[in-house]
């Protein structure tokens, strides 16, 4: 079971992520393809990018079992896409390397490391380089190809948390986040592999979700790194198919004019006022402002007021018109 502690402050700090972490989605990813863990949900991608898998991947599970503990700094990097994380992955403090290979080593008892793990200890660039640059070869084999898919997918889900968020506040978000999650004001307890307590003291939380996740939730096991809680969205049962990705830019602006397709983009993205998507859309407010409304009229946005913003969030339609209207399939629980 995983325990989070909140405090008031920690409840106005909630955050959710605006994209999906490379690096989580790399491990996690990563992890599948050794389970053969795919089900419905994974099976096409799982037969497609097993050849393409790097032989350099082997320096990544190294430190990354199928099951269990991996090393928290392979995962620590934020901000940026996965050039800036791979690049910061390369800077990890080495108090952060020792701590992360000494809980290695409590957790794998029985589980030996290759011999370059030395230059790890040691401090040398040259083992955090290999790392970082197994990374980017494993990101461009096997996620990037699908990664405006992911994306797509991740989008989906911050709109329906922020609609979830605008109706019923952070209470009904950490309620629904998952189906183990019980929230009962100060503790969110959620399924777990070990018993694990998260105090969070003030920092807040970022609610990461991850794409390839599929069961139960995750978060460093570090308590002192800044706290995230990486979580499994819903999933269109085809998305790894060619036909499944965003529709065609040309053939939606066709349809629907310029500025509406851009706007329809920008909400998806997760950008939500009208300010933002004016901006993001290269208009004016005013035209934003009724390009919006007639969006809204159509369904593929809806609008909400929060104090004195209004805040838009991309419909099932609207979803589906980008990029495909298939079945959802939710996140599980075991």
């Amino acid at each position: 079971m995983l325990r989070i502690h909140f405090t008031g402050e920690d409840l106005a700090r909630i955050r959710i992520a605006p994209e999906p972490d490379p690096l989580w989605e790399l491990l996690i990813s990563l992890n599948r393809l050794r389970r053969r863990d795919a089900g419905v949900i994974f099976g096409s991608w799982l037969k497609d990018t097993l050849p393409r898998v790097p032989a350099s991947t082997r320096v990544l599970t190294a430190l990354a079992p199928p099951v269990g503990y991996s090393v928290d700094f392979l995962t620590a990097a934020t901000g940026g896409g996965v050039s800036d994380r791979t690049e910061a992955l390369r800077s990890t403090p080495l108090r952060q390397v020792h701590t992360d290979l000494g809980e290695f080593g409590r957790r794998h008892p029985t589980r030996r490391l290759p011999s370059w793990c030395r230059e790890l200890v040691t401090g040398e660039a040259s083992g955090l380089g290999r790392i970082a640059d197994a990374a980017d070869a494993y990101f461009a084999a096997v996620l990037a190809p699908y990664w405006d898919r992911v994306r797509a997918q991740v989008s989906r889900d911050r709109s329906r948390r922020s609609t979830t968020l605008l109706d019923g506040g952070w209470d009904a978000v950490l309620s629904t986040l998952h189906p183990s999650a019980r929230w009962e004001y100060p503790v969110l307890q959620l399924d777990y592999p070990v018993d694990q307590e998260l105090r969070l003291m003030g920092r807040g939380l970022l609610l990461q979700p991850s794409f390839f996740c599929r069961h139960a939730p995750t978060a460093f096991a570090d308590p002192t790194l800044p706290p995230v809680l990486v979580y499994p969205i819903e999933h269109q049962v085809n998305w790894a198919s060619p036909q499944a990705g965003s529709a065609d830019g040309q053939a939606l602006t066709a349809l629907i004019g310029p500025t509406r397709s851009a706007l329809l983009h920008a909400v998806a993205d997760g950008t939500s006022s009208t300010g933002e998507l004016a901006r993001r859309a290269g208009t004016t407010a005013p035209n934003a402002s009724r390009h919006i409304a007639a969006l809204r009229e159509t369904a593929l946005i809806s609008s909400h007021r929060h104090r004195n913003t209004v805040l838009h969030t991309v419909t099932e339609l609207g979803l589906a018109l980008l990029g495909g209207g298939d079945p959802l399939i939710p996140e599980q629980s075991g």
